[in-house]
Order: C-alpha cells, then structure tokens, then sequence
C-alpha cells in the first residue's frame, strides 16, 4: 500500500487534488485508517490515476473522466475510442481559431509597426444595400447560450438535414440562422435555425424578402461582430432603421473549408428609411 503522499509524488498529483477526486468519486483510497484517517492506495490504482491523468491532459473535464470511468467494460474501448476522437476533433478546431488569432496578431503588429491603426480593417468591411426575396424555410428555434453555439449548429442543421433527406424534400439554398434576442445574454440567446427549401412541409414559415442591408464576411465566425458593428453603424449613418431581425447566411460549409480564412458569411439586416 502507498500512503496518500506517495501515490501524489509518484503521479505528480497534490493530496489536496486526491481529497477532491475523493469526494467527487473519481478515484477513492483503498483503505481509510479507521482511527488516523491515513489514506492508503493500492499499487494497482497507479495505472487509474496516470490513466485519469492522461484524460486531463487530452483536456477532459472531470465530469466526463468520471463517465468515462463508470462505463461497462466489455463496451469501454469502443466508447473510449469514440469520445478521444471527439475531443481530438474539438482541439483541432481549437488550434485552427488559435492559428487565426495568431495571424491577426501579426498582421496588426505589421500594421501599428508602419503607423496603420489597428482598427482599421473596419473600414474595409463593404456593405451594400439590397432587396431579398422571400424564402420558405425548414426552422428550429432555441433559446442557446455561448457555449452552446457550437454544439448548437451542428446538431440543429444536422436535424434539419435529416428531415430532408427523409422527407426528399428540395434545397434551395444554404444555412442561415436568425437571431431574435433584443440584446445579448450569457445564459441563453433567442436562436433560430434554418435552411432555405421548395415545398411548404410541417415545421416550414415564409421568411418574408425586403430591403436590407449587406456585408459579406470571408474569415472566421469571430470576426463577425466587427460585421455586425459596421452594419449597424452603416445603417444609422444612412439614415435607415432596423425592422426586423438580423440573419447569417453561411455560403460555405464550415466542415469543408480548409480554413477558417476560407469561410464565406452573409449578413443581411432587414432595414427600411426612415
């Protein structure tokens, strides 16, 4: 048996981390001295806690270690393997969006370095006055937070498609989400999910056409609100008025560019004179 200090210097772990894992259930001494309340460990538990260990580094969180940990084990390795490519693909994007703030780094050294403000990118985002038609669009609306985003357009679109595909119904035209909140919430925005089809099915609406203004973003999704503020800077400047709510319309799949420099973004904001 290891006492509680030697098992945390063999696996690099504090005691006070081994007391959380404790209470939280992830990983329990072998034997508790009823009358000292020493904490021993098993030789045998070195291999779960460099495993629980190696789980952190692939960045995991506790809470899915411990599923992770509970799951039967003639099914473990399939799952084991299925959840590791998710989180492989979910760092992957995460160093994507760090390789694209890196260049934005760069370029806005490169910039102040020859005397160029930094902001003034904004003034290359074109907007364009236009008149849209209606539409009928297969939705689904949700209230989501930040984090949820994410997730969100995967699983929402990816229902939509399905229904699609099930129901042999006819595309005519990309994704595009509108959003309904009147100002941004943390916890949870008014989000609607949609995509543009011929035949007026159960769970369809008119997306009525109109004036709007138009920018078209070609980089990553983050960049958007810089759209999102020249717009509405363009709009108040022109003498127009919001009339309903702004709406994306993503031209190119985000699963299928190469980068994210290569995204396409359509941003329409239904306006008219005032």
């Amino acid at each position: 048996m290891l006492s509680i200090g030697e098992f945390s210097k063999i696996c690099e772990v504090s005691t006070k981390t081994l007391r959380y894992y404790e209470e939280i259930g992830l990983i329990r001494p072998d034997e508790i001295n009823p009358e000292t309340g020493y904490r021993y460990y098993s030789i045998g538990q070195l291999q779960k806690m460099l495993f629980i260990n190696r789980l952190k580094s692939y960045h995991f969180s506790l809470e899915e270690i411990r599923a992770i940990l509970e799951w039967e084990e003639d099914q473990s390795e399939e799952k084991l393997c299925s959840a590791l490519h998710r989180k492989r693909r979910e760092i992957e994007e995460r160093l994507h969006t760090l390789e694209y703030t890196l260049n934005q780094m760069r370029n806005d050294i490169l910039n102040l370095e020859k005397g160029i403000p930094m902001m003034s990118y904004l003034d290359k985002i074109e907007v364009q006055l236009v008149e849209t038609q209606p539409m009928n669009i297969l939705y689904m609306r949700q209230m989501l937070s930040r984090d949820d985003y994410a997730a969100g357009y995967g699983k929402y679109f990816g229902r939509l498609y399905e229904k699609i595909a099930a129901e042999k119904l006819t595309l005519l035209g990309t994704p595009m989400t509108i959003y309904h909140s009147s100002e941004y919430n943390p916890a949870g925005n008014d989000t609607e999910f949609a995509i543009p089809i011929k035949e007026p099915v159960k769970g369809t609406r008119d997306l009525p056409g109109g004036l709007c203004a138009k920018s078209v973003l070609k980089g990553s999704y983050p960049e958007l609100t810089s759209v999102y503020a020249k717009l509405r800077g363009w709009v108040e400047n022109e003498g127009y008025a919001l009339v309903k709510s702004p709406y994306e319309v993503y031209v190119t799949d985000p699963n299928q560019s190469a980068g994210p420099e290569e995204m396409v973004t359509e941003v329409y904001f239904p306006v008219k004179k005032k």
